[in-house]
């Protein structure tokens, strides 16, 4: 039963990442037909574009691509569902009303640790590239995407023998956010 476990839960938390991944890039307004954007849209167009389809026109014209985030929402939901069954699975409380109260807290923790770790994951690359590799065009992409959060940082933290250590104090900030919600 732990196999079945860590299949579902690394599978639907690839597939949130992904979508929330998706939806911010869009709101970035960064281009999707440079990878990784590629590889996120086969992971997530076949649900994004149905749903795409079927929300108020009033939705679809804001910043935020609202498909991709309600997928992300949605994968979460099932990612919830998949493992209170799995954890119950065998007794009588799986169809229990305090089973399924216990499933829309849990998929929202779910999704705030998915934008947590897969901002951590973004963060470590930006870190690494930064001193190894900073023409690099992935480091003008996550750059893009890292530098609103970066900034409060930088100007609080001053360069320390000319290294940003910004990208670093907000992987610490991150980790102690994962913390607090486990």
């Amino acid at each position: 039963m732990s196999v079945l476990l860590f299949i579902l839960d690394t599978l639907l938390f690839c597939l949130v990442c992904a979508a929330l991944l998706r939806a911010w890039l869009n709101a970035a307004r960064i281009n999707l037909s440079q990878q990784p954007g590629p590889f996120i849209m086969a992971l997530t167009d076949w649900l994004v574009k149905p749903l795409r389809r079927g929300l108020p026109m009033a939705w679809q014209r804001s910043r935020w691509d609202t498909a991709s985030l309600a997928v992300a929402a949605l994968f979460a939901c099932l990612h919830a569902c998949a493992l209170l069954v799995v954890m119950a699975w065998g007794t009588a409380s799986a169809f229990d009303a305090t089973f399924w109260w216990a499933m829309p807290p849990l998929a929202l923790k779910l999704l705030i640790k998915a934008a947590l770790q897969g901002l951590l994951v973004l963060a470590l690359g930006y870190a690494v590239l930064s001193w190894v590799q900073p023409q690099s065009p992935v480091y003008g992409w996550l750059s893009r995407l890292l530098l609103p959060m970066l900034s409060p940082i930088r100007r609080r933290l001053p360069l320390i023998g000319g290294v940003d250590l910004s990208a670093l104090v907000f992987v610490l900030l991150l980790q102690v956010g994962l913390m607090l919600l486990a």
